[in-house]
């Protein structure tokens, strides 16, 4: 399953985000990455290139590639309401970002390789398809084999609930969770400026 596997250092300094988390190395050098990176005579980027930019940034923050980028901002320009928050919206409701936003594993990857080696039931039936889009009301949890691997006993024991997200309801002892509802685009608390991204489309 096609995924980008390259440093992440780099491109967060791309965006002078911690987009992956925290990184000492953005931390450091908070400028763009290569040899013109911290050189003071940038030249001044195109609409075009911060619509962009925007874009790619989005991509990297949730792990997915173009053609299921596109696939969902076509769902979120179809559906009623605002056409960039639906886009995070849908985005949220993957079911690995789920799983991450959870604490069932500690990032977006580790959360996409729990769907993918089966370790995570959707309604209690096992689903292996990181972009499964919840619905309220539906109900992910960590399969019973699955609930003492280390990797997952050690990130739910740490960061289960870490954010107590309103649209999402954690049961520790039980090891699963509520998808309650769609958030409301204010209480993501992703850096993106969604409506570049719809500017970008509609061009």
């Amino acid at each position: 399953m096609a995924r980008y596997t390259g440093p992440k250092a780099k491109i967060a300094r791309r965006f002078r985000e911690q987009i992956f988390g925290p990184d000492k190395a953005v931390e450091k050098r908070n400028y763009p990455p290569g040899q013109h990176g911290n050189s003071r005579k940038r030249s001044k980027q195109s609409e075009y290139s911060v619509q962009l930019m925007e874009k790619q940034k989005c991509k990297y923050t949730y792990g997915i590639l173009e053609k299921q980028f596109r696939g969902t901002f076509h769902l979120a320009s179809v559906a009623k309401g605002v056409t960039g928050e639906n886009l995070i919206k849908f985005l949220e409701a993957r079911l690995d970002n789920t799983v991450f936003r959870l604490g069932i594993a500690p990032t977006r990857n580790a959360a996409r390789q729990c769907v993918s080696h089966r370790h995570i039931t959707v309604n209690g039936k096992v689903v292996n398809i990181p972009s499964y889009q919840l619905r309220p009301g539906d109900v992910v949890a960590v399969r019973e084999k699955a609930k003492s691997l280390e990797v997952i006993a050690d990130s739910v024991a740490q960061l289960a609930g870490r954010g107590k997200w309103n649209w999402l309801d954690w049961d520790g002892k039980e090891m699963s969770g509520k998808f309650m509802a769609y958030p409301d685009r204010d209480q993501i608390p992703e850096n993106i400026r969604e409506q570049l991204i719809v500017e970008l489309y509609s061009k």
